[in-house]
């Protein structure tokens, strides 16, 4: 029901941890939204006023349904939209080629029904061109034109889950049209509730923000990833070093090692970018070495799991070893591409008894084995062989692990307590 006649009306196409922050602040910002998603079970989660997103609490939602957000399965419901933003999943197919058949179908079906005069901002990342080529054709099949009877834009989605220092509204929109037109009508359909919206000259050059902004972080944590290895072998805290080259006020920005990349963004993105650039016929050696050195981490992390269980005379195929964190990062619950199918799955191949401990992931399924996540009291500590941290949630008591355990291996440097028992990355 429209609350008056001049209210301002946007749809979300996809409410997950993008789509449905972005409904929100759709929301407060005066529009009435309807937020589309073709999984019954969130929507009906949302009419109840119940949030499953990490970052969103339950009464953010209710009141967002008080106020005129109106999620249903219907794409019907978007007939008189004034604009629509697109946060549909982009994930790689396994031969690394881009999967934008989310996207195909959501536009598709928005061909179907949107009003003339609509715009619609795509936000889910693409490789450059995809904006133009795929979103821009499908929604003027039906005798549209684009930049007169339909708008279409790019806007990179920028959130980062966990992180709480910046609203959603604060960080700068990236936009850009495919016509000027394009760019006209999505600025006019953003300002009203972003802070700062950034106009860019083309949907592409939008895209390629998106692609340069994780690639940047792909390539410079692969860059510390390695440095992390040469330190070990020169019995160097790289911890250390990296907070010593952080006091140069100038030409050093850090990045810190870990067991490998997770989450749908810096892992995939920057294949969306070396795609796209061998279609052109060009090689990405920065991108392709990083995304190696990336990946290698988790094998990295099993062989210092086993030589430090060798050095107290212990094989991993004898040993327990208790996993202290399975989600991506920190403070959230998203498992996407995490580094801990690969832990888990290369320790199991090896024989070892492993369990892990999560607050945010109370299940988590390696290869077909579900394992539950188990409590950290001093009785597990005390049994397993290694603990080895993996996820830095604040939420877990470190000087407990580094009290009760005998051998702790952490990758994120979350121990601070300086312990022979601990060896970090």
């Amino acid at each position: 029901m429209h609350t008056g006649d001049d209210t301002p009306r946007a749809g979300v196409v996809g409410l997950g941890y993008v789509g449905l922050p972005l409904a929100l602040a759709f929301t407060q910002a005066g529009y009435e939204v309807v937020g589309v998603d073709i999984d019954a079970d969130r929507v009906d989660t949302l009419r109840d006023g119940q949030s499953y997103v990490t970052d969103i609490s339950d009464e953010e939602v209710a009141t967002a349904i008080a106020e005129g957000f109106n999620p249903t399965t219907e794409y019907e419901a978007l007939s008189d939209v004034n604009g629509v933003s697109i946060c549909v999943p982009t994930p790689l197919r396994k031969t690394g080629q881009p999967n934008l058949s989310y996207v195909a179908d959501a536009t598709e079906r928005l061909a179907e029904v949107l009003p003339d005069g609509c715009t619609v901002i795509l936000e889910s990342t693409v490789y450059p061109g995809a904006t133009e080529d795929l979103v821009a054709p499908t929604l003027s099949e039906n005798g549209k034109t684009v930049g007169e009877d339909v708008h279409v834009a790019f806007s990179p989605e920028r959130i980062d889950p966990g992180r709480k220092d910046y609203a959603l509204t604060e960080i700068p929109k990236v936009l850009g049209g495919v016509t000027p037109a394009c760019g006209d009508h999505a600025m006019a359909l953003y300002d009203r509730v972003f802070d700062e919206v950034v106009r860019v000259e083309s949907s592409t050059e939008a895209e390629l923000v998106k692609l340069l902004e994780n690639t940047f972080r792909a390539v410079n944590i692969g860059l510390i990833n390695e440095i992390a290895m040469i330190a070990n072998d020169l019995d160097v805290d790289v911890w250390q070093v990296v907070e010593a080259a952080s006091t140069k006020p100038y030409g050093f920005m850090p990045f810190y090692p870990g067991p490998g990349l997770g989450g749908h963004c810096i892992p995939i993105d920057p294949l969306y970018l070396s795609w796209k650039a061998g279609q052109q016929g060009i090689e990405t050696r920065f991108i392709d070495l990083a995304d190696r050195v990336n990946r290698e981490m988790p094998v990295h992390v099993v062989r210092r799991v086993n030589e430090l269980l060798n050095e107290e005379g212990l094989a991993v195929s004898q040993s327990s070893i208790l996993i202290v964190g399975v989600a991506y990062k920190a403070g959230v619950s998203d498992v996407r591409e995490s580094p801990a199918y690969d832990v888990i799955g290369l320790l199991d191949e090896r024989g070892a008894s492993v369990s892990y401990h999560d607050p945010f992931v109370p299940t988590f399924e390696v290869e077909g084995v579900t394992y539950n996540s188990v409590e950290v009291i001093n009785k597990e500590l005390e049994r397993a062989d290694l603990v080895l941290v993996l996820t830095d949630h604040d939420e877990i008591n470190y000087d407990q692990i580094e009290e009760v355990s005998s051998l702790v291996f952490d990758t994120r440097n979350a121990i601070e307590k300086e312990s022979e028992k601990v060896t970090r990355i």
